[in-house]
């Protein structure tokens, strides 16, 4: 029996960018306006949060911002306002960044880790899970998309993360879905609601519902590996026809728009 109780998603910024970022050499010159979403998930066991949005420092003091995002370099800095800062949606449900006991790190790019500093200055002692083969790959260097001082403290200590291997039970109702692709230790999350079907986060396996209707392989891809995107796609979709899943694509605004407003649950 699930011991999921409510998810919400979260909006922590948006980004405007090219869309082939997000379709595999489909889009060029055509610019999107995509949302950078994290979900909470309330269980009867604790409070799951699915990755953590941007550094809201590295967009808003401006030397970070010339340092992270300078010109040139393929993608802007996000629009991040104080209300997308996930303590602020916290606090609208009358809770504080204590109060989360898991954060589950989908892949280390930094519209997806970015908030793990500023999580641990308000007071989130929550476990850490990343997988093993994302932490050894970020560990390259060869990833634009990762930023290296994410994952410290402000005092510049490592974060200690719970490394995981493959496919697992978070808790009863929330499983951990190997997806990779476009990283190598990309993981989704399947999430059995008490009531009606269960919700499939894509992560940034389908950044868009076109990613998945058409097929197409996220822009950005670990090492070329296009047919490993492609294989998590349809992984995706046959994980959804069999359980009856929604599938929850990651950066679509259209989509997003279509979801419940915060603070509504899905419950």
């Amino acid at each position: 029996m699930t011991q999921v109780r409510k998810v919400w998603p979260l909006l922590t910024a948006l980004h405007r960018y090219d869309k082939s970022i997000s379709t595999y050499q489909r889009g060029m010159g055509q610019m999107i306006d995509a949302p950078i979403l994290a979900y909470l998930i309330e269980t009867a066991n604790g409070r799951i949060l699915y990755d953590v949005g941007c550094d809201h420092a590295k967009i808003h003091d401006p030397v970070l911002r010339a340092r992270y995002y300078p010109e040139g370099a393929g993608f802007g800095a996000p629009d991040m306002r104080e209300e997308h800062r996930i303590p602020n949606h916290l606090a609208r449900l009358g809770l504080t960044p204590a109060d989360v006991d898991v954060i589950f790190i989908g892949h280390l790019h930094f519209d997806h880790a970015g908030g793990l500093k500023e999580l641990r200055r308000c007071g989130c002692g929550a476990e850490l899970h990343l997988q093993h083969d994302e932490w050894t790959a970020a560990c390259t260097g060869e990833d634009s998309a990762f930023f290296e001082d994410d994952v410290h403290d402000d005092a510049g200590a490592p974060l200690q993360f719970r490394m995981q291997r493959g496919e697992y039970t978070v808790v009863p109702g929330v499983q951990a879905v190997a997806t990779p692709g476009h990283t190598a230790g990309h993981m989704s999350m399947w999430i059995e609601l008490p009531k009606g079907p269960p919700i499939l986060l894509a992560g940034d396996a389908a950044d868009l519902q076109e990613n998945l209707d058409d097929e197409v392989a996220p822009g950005g891809l670990w090492q070329g590996r296009e047919d490993l995107a492609l294989a998590s796609i349809r992984k995706l979709k046959a994980l959804a026809s069999e359980t009856g899943a929604w599938i929850w694509p990651n950066h679509d605004l259209n989509f997003y728009r279509g979801l419940e407003p915060f603070p509504t649950p899905y419950i």
